[in-house]
């Protein structure tokens, strides 16, 4: 039986049993399209079908302008152009750049370095199609390149520079939470009162699900059909980062796309990390950086910062629940952690 919070979790406003009849105008619009390497998901209530389909069709086309912009495989985006010329010369970037570059290096001083965009100088050694494995020499001068500090913001003019040669950034542990986050903004913007938004595996809902909440599930790190747990949420963002989402095993042993900074190679201590915070950014950023710091550590440091919880499972598949989600009273993810 996968792990149930359905009696902790935030309760609506007016408890379910009690709530209104839905009206039956109005009804349920959903896209589903692969951008940015993961599968995109969007599902809406909306009365008006002209508007519902606009809805959707704006989150699509948003998923498809950051890809746009911050993929590193596309040789023409922002992303890209920093990567190719910020050892050389400060970049020009956009407002919503620097903004995501400034937020990245407020996470890696908030994780100690557990996060941190400028792994990519190794990150990008390993090829998990190919199953390509760099040596420890490789990774060692590459580690050379990397270090959030290294990355020089300068807000006047709005530029990047990379302090080191060698040194790339890799938004994968961002962008998509960002994507989530502006898109889910949009639907605001229409007047959703009911959705909710997927990028792989992070989410964010906006409201409840006409009546009652929404069920996100999270899956078993080594049972693709199977769930480790099942959340009932309301206004709130989820993220998972999981040792099983790119990865390849040599001699038994698993190197999978989440690298630790600070040594180049893949964490084996935890198999996946769940987060539960305000907005998307949040949550995959922190995600990220529980899994590097591993149990303990992770938990603590998540204990810490508030409106933040956490599903843990482990090398050995055990469970993990931080006590927010355990605490009879009802809690709501709150703001981002400062």
């Amino acid at each position: 039986m996968p792990f149930s919070l359905a009696a902790t979790m935030p309760r609506p406003r007016v408890p379910y049993a009690h709530a209104a009849r839905p009206s039956v105008r109005g009804q349920w619009f959903v896209r589903d399209e692969a951008i940015m390497g993961t599968a995109i998901h969007v599902e809406l209530w909306c009365g008006d079908a002209v508007v519902g389909h606009a809805a959707a069709d704006a989150v699509i086309q948003e998923m498809h302008r950051i890809d746009r912009a911050m993929s590193p495989y596309k040789p023409d985006s922002e992303l890209s152009r920093v990567n190719r010329e910020a050892f050389a010369t400060p970049v020009p970037v956009s407002h919503e750049m620097f903004t995501l570059l400034q937020r990245a290096a407020h996470f890696s001083e908030l994780s100690d370095g557990a996060f941190d965009i400028t792994y990519a100088a190794v990150g990008q050694l390993y090829d998990y199609r190919a199953g390509t494995l760099p040596t420890r020499d490789a990774i060692a001068r590459a580690r050379q390149a990397v270090g959030h500090r290294q990355l020089r913001l300068d807000a006047d003019p709005r530029s990047v520079r990379f302090a080191r040669e060698g040194m790339r950034i890799d938004l994968g542990g961002f962008a998509k939470g960002h994507a989530v986050d502006t898109s889910v903004a949009l639907l605001r913007e229409f007047g959703i009162a009911h959705a909710i938004v997927s990028a792989g595996g992070d989410s964010r809902v906006i409201g409840d699900r006409r009546g009652r909440p929404w069920s996100v599930a999270v899956r078993d790190p080594r049972r693709a059909d199977a769930i480790v747990a099942v959340l009932p949420l309301e206004d709130t963002s989820i993220s998972t980062s999981g040792d099983y989402e790119r990865y390849f095993e040599r001699d038994g042993v698993r190197h999978h796309h989440l690298i630790d900074p600070k040594t180049g190679e893949s964490p084996r201590t935890l198999r996946s990390v769940t987060i539960l915070a305000a907005d998307g950014l949040t949550c995959e950023a922190l995600s990220k950086s529980v899994f590097v710091m591993g149990l303990d550590k992770g938990m603590r440091w998540v204990e810490s910062l508030p409106g933040v919880d956490a599903i843990v499972v482990d090398a050995a598949g055990a469970l993990h629940v931080s006590s927010g989600l355990l605490d009879a009273r009802p809690q709501h993810a709150g703001d981002t952690p400062q």
